[in-house]
Order: structure tokens, then sequence, then C-alpha cells
């Protein structure tokens, strides 16, 4: 794994992991326009209450939109607050395949660390410095336990060894495939067979390696029963009634969903939900 960090995990340790966001471009294919409202608003509560976030690849479209620039106008109001995580010292940016361009370090320093504001007409700092990740290790020191943090491609090898070929169907076929409701029957996401063969290979890994792992990439959210192998999916933000993530509280993990919901007046509001959880590091065999 390329530029790997180690995060120490404590009682006060308070940690939100998202991942495959696939923030577009605003247009009919963008997947995760639907959802803007929904994750703003969690992430702005994260925020708030003094949580890191650590997003696990895949955050922006690359493949189906070329432009970053596109992107980061189209969610500004999202990126002035990644904004605020980043000049607080409390956001991790993992790249996925399908922003996979961030792995160069030109790319990501070009794309990344500045924007041309139009109302000022200047550059702006955006994230000033940032180094983007292939993976992380949460090590609680308690118990010495290790939790690896990846996107969860490696491996597979058309969106890992072959993704170049990948991007160019997504951009030249399935993007407007999407604004029809057609979706691409090999990936992951919507491949169920291929989503329990990553499933079983990273479970392999696991009781092989004797580390647990932490990752997105199939979209399907899991946090284990003690008895399975240690592999938590944080989910995507792309469902199409709300997002889920994993939470990391102290040293327990929960997985998470936040969605618009009527209340008993009718009236919507966004509300969290814990699926599952707590697993505590206590309780994590390895």
């Amino acid at each position: 794994m390329r530029n790997q960090d180690t995060i120490d995990v404590n009682d006060e340790t308070r940690i939100i992991f998202f991942s495959d966001v696939h923030r577009g471009d605003n247009s009919m294919s963008d997947e995760f326009a639907h959802n803007q409202n929904v994750y703003y608003h969690a992430l702005d509560y994260y925020f708030k209450n003094e949580y890191t976030y650590i997003e696990i690849g895949d955050g922006d479209e690359l493949w189906e939109y070329s432009k970053f620039s596109h992107i980061r106008r189209a969610h500004s109001d999202v990126f002035c607050l990644l904004k605020k995580y980043f000049d607080t010292k409390r956001l991790f940016y993992l790249f996925g395949n399908h922003n996979m361009a961030f792995r160069n370090e030109y790319i990501s320093k070009h794309e990344l660390t500045h924007f041309y504001d139009e109302y000022l007409d200047t550059k702006t700092p955006l994230f000033p410095g940032i180094k983007v990740k292939e993976s992380l290790i949460l090590k609680d020191h308690q118990t010495d336990k290790e939790i690896l943090v990846v996107h969860g491609h490696q491996g597979d090898f058309m969106n890992d060894q072959g993704w170049i070929i990948s991007l160019f169907l997504m951009r030249i076929f399935w993007r407007y495939m999407h604004m029809v409701g057609l979706r691409n029957p090999s990936s992951p996401s919507k491949n169920r067979v291929k989503r329990h063969k990553i499933e079983k290979s990273f479970s392999k890994w696991i009781r092989h390696n004797h580390i647990g792992i932490l990752c997105g990439h199939t979209h399907r959210p899991k946090l284990p029963d003690q008895s399975e192998a240690i592999y938590l999916n944080s989910g995507c933000c792309v469902h199409p009634r709300g997002i889920t993530g994993i939470e990391l509280v102290g040293r327990k993990f929960y997985l998470i969903h936040w969605s618009i919901i009527p209340d008993d007046q009718g009236r919507l509001a966004i509300r969290k939900k814990i699926m599952k959880g707590p697993l505590s590091f206590d309780d994590i065999r390895l």
C-alpha cells in the first residue's frame, strides 16, 4: 500500500467514515446530487461534534466527469465544508478506482490545492499541501489490534489494474446510460456475485493476515458479528433514499444511515439511524 499512515485509537477518538460519494457535476447523470443535502447536513453535524472525516475513496466521480473543477463548482457548499475539516486538520482523503487520478501527486496538487474563485477573480486555497493516500491503519493501543482502511478496489482487476479501460467505458457509454436509468451490470455495486466474490476474498485475507479491513467500493454496508471476519464496509452516498457510513466513537464502531424522513406532523427532516453496533475493539478477534 502507498503512503500509509497510522491513526491511534483511544477513548477520545471520533471519526466518521464515508465512501463512494461519487460527487458529480449536478447534471442528470450525477448520482450524488439527490443526496447532497443529506450528506451536507451529516458532515456539518460531525464537524460541529469534532469528528475527523475519512473519505475512503471514490469521493469525486472522475470516471464520468473529466474536470474536477466542474465537480467542485457544482457542489461548492460541500467543498467549503470539507475545507473546514482540512483547515482544522481533520480530513483524510483516500483514492479509489473512480478517483484514481489523485494517486498522481502532480494531478492531486494541481486540482486540490487551489481553485479559481470567479467572484474574486483569483486563485483561492482549497486543500493546500494535501496528500491523497491509498490506505490508513487504525491502531488500538489498548489491545494492539489493527484495521486497514482502504477503498477496496485493490485486487478487482477491472477496477485496479484495468481501471483505464473501465474509465473509458464509463465516460463514453455508461454515463449516458445512467441518464435513462440503466446501470453497469459488471460493477460490484450492481453485481451480487461479483460483490460476494470480493467480500469472500477480503475475509480470506483478513484471516491470513490477522488484521481487519474497513472499506467501501461494493456499496454494501456491513458491520460484522463478533464471530465473523472483521470486514467493515461503509456503504455509499448514492443510495436512492439516503447515505450510509461508519462511526468510530471511543473505541466502538457503529453502522449508521442518514435519510430524510417525516415526523409525526408530516414535516420532513434529516435524521440519523444506527443500523448496527456497537462493535468494540475489545470484542474483535483477529
